[in-house]
């Protein structure tokens, strides 16, 4: 099954007509709102690298599923 998602408003434009994995592969700085000093500072406090590792982590998991149920 297709999915079309518009990622415009989220990531920087330089990410906006890369595949998936180019933006999973991506450092969290690709996300709109962050910049490169939260790359390091992620890096250095929680060892992520990537969106993917972002998204991965688990504390930040644990505190969305947190705030789905509030």
């Amino acid at each position: 099954m297709a999915v079309n998602v518009v990622l415009d408003k989220v990531l920087d434009k330089e990410y906006g007509n890369k595949s998936l994995e180019e933006i999973l592969s991506a450092p969290p700085s690709a996300l709109a709102g962050l910049t490169e000093a939260h790359d390091k500072q992620l890096l250095e406090a929680l060892k992520i690298k990537t969106i993917a590792d972002l998204g991965n982590n688990k504390f930040f998991q644990l505190a969305a599923t947190l705030v789905q149920l509030g």
